[in-house]
Order: C-alpha cells, then structure tokens, then sequence
C-alpha cells in the first residue's frame, strides 16, 4: 500500500485536491459574473488530474493501453459523475449540473487523447 502511494503520490494528491474543490464553499467573486467560467474551471481540473494519473501510470509501466484508459479517463468521469449527484442530493450551496460532468468528461477525454496518441508513443519509444 506504501508502494502505491508513492508511486502515484501526485495524482492521489491531485484526487483529493478535486474532491475538496467541489465540495467545499467558494467565495464571491467577480469570476462568477463570466459566463460558464466554472466550465472552463471544471475542464482544466479533470484534464490536468486525468493527464497526471496518465503520466504516472506511463512512468510505472504496469498496465496495457486498455486498462490504463480504465483508470486514467474512467475513473475520473465517474467521480465527476458521483460529485455531481452528491452536489446536488448532499449539500444545499453546491448544485449538481449535468454541464459540469460534460466539461469533466470533455477535459479527461482531451487528456486522454493528448497523451495516449502523443506523449504515450514518444515515451514508450524513449524506454
């Protein structure tokens, strides 16, 4: 379990970085008056956290190209799902929004596609 942790530190850290943003109370601020500016908020967290468990399951070279989509594009769109549901049953300041799970599928696809048809070919040849 030590091993694990270690060998995908950042992207646990990144898992409960996620988590607390979507849970936590946000401030007011002058962002919110942007239109669909948490979209693009909600984009950039599950690109950049899909992107990281990517890297760090390519750096540790255990798993085949179709269970590292599982983890690494699969795993982020159902929590993203599972916050979105627990946003809107759990919490009276947070609200589900069936266009915040299709900002964090379109960010973890878009990381997906980066690295599995770029940076995984390039990274595979350099081993």
């Amino acid at each position: 379990m030590i091993n694990l942790i270690r060998k995908y530190a950042l992207s646990i850290t990144l898992l409960l970085v996620v988590v607390y943003l979507s849970f936590f109370r946000p401030p007011s601020t002058g962002l919110s008056l942007i239109s669909n500016f948490d979209k693009v908020v909600h984009f950039m967290m599950y690109f950049v956290f899909s992107g990281v468990v990517w890297v760090e399951l390519l750096r540790n070279r255990q798993y085949s190209r179709r269970r590292e989509w599982s983890i690494a594009f699969g795993f982020p769109v159902v929590l993203g799902g599972v916050i979105e549901l627990l946003q809107s049953y759990c919490t009276t300041y947070r609200g589900g929004d069936w266009f915040d799970f299709l900002a964090d599928f379109l960010g973890a696809l878009s990381a997906g596609l980066i690295i599995s048809f770029f940076i995984r070919p390039w990274y595979i040849k350099k081993k």
